[in-house]
């Protein structure tokens, strides 16, 4: 599998939007800027969305690792 490890699949979605489930419900979209070996990620040009509704406009936020459950491309 040409893309075995989970930093490559990051690194392929370096600077597209991307969607990011939290544990307390709330995703994050936005353009993956940086991440780091924790799954630490900067995103660009953020939105936090609840229960699929736009709830504000975040530009520029730093999320924790170990608060994600998901990652997907918008």
């Amino acid at each position: 599998m040409e893309n075995a490890r989970p930093l490559d699949t990051l690194n392929k979605a370096r600077n597209q939007r991307i969607i990011v489930d939290l544990k307390n419900n709330k995703q994050y979209i936005g353009k993956l800027k940086a991440f780091d070996i924790h799954i630490n990620i900067v995103l660009e040009d953020a939105e936090e969305r609840i229960d699929g509704e736009v709830k504000r406009k975040l530009g520029t936020v730093f999320v924790r690792g170990d608060t994600i459950t998901i990652i997907s491309l918008e």
